[in-house]
């Protein structure tokens, strides 16, 4: 079993910056790619960001690149999401999640994660 626990969430004007901390725990946490996803109000929960198990290599959402940054500490089980220059269409429920498949290709469909986080609420004012 994993659990996972978000934080950091919040409220935040237009071009501001919040870092949300996902911990986890129960499993080998660092033979697992990460994710993050975003839920908003009356849509379909959508990828944000996605780091592999080394921490080597990221994928974003096109909505998120050059603004977000995924970033992971295996010896704290816990992966993090910077995001910078919000805006009001960034406001979402923010989940964590991990995947225990082991391929090669990126997973980006929440299908192909196992286990998630509660969510955190990210509100963007204009």
């Amino acid at each position: 079993q994993v659990q996972l626990v978000e934080s950091g969430g919040g409220l935040v004007q237009a071009g501001g910056s919040l870092r949300l901390s996902c911990a986890a725990s129960g499993r080998t946490f660092s033979s697992s790619d990460m994710g993050w996803f975003r839920q908003a109000h009356g849509k379909e929960r959508e990828f944000v960001a996605t780091i592999r198990r080394s921490g080597g290599r990221t994928l974003y959402a096109d909505s998120v690149k050059g603004r977000f940054t995924i970033s992971r500490d295996n010896a704290k089980n816990t992966v993090y999401l910077q995001m910078n220059s919000l805006k009001p269409e960034d406001t979402a429920v923010y989940y964590c999640a991990v995947t225990i498949r082991s391929g090669i290709r990126w997973y980006v469909q929440d299908y192909e994660y196992d286990y998630w986080g509660q969510g955190t609420q990210v509100t963007v004012s204009s």
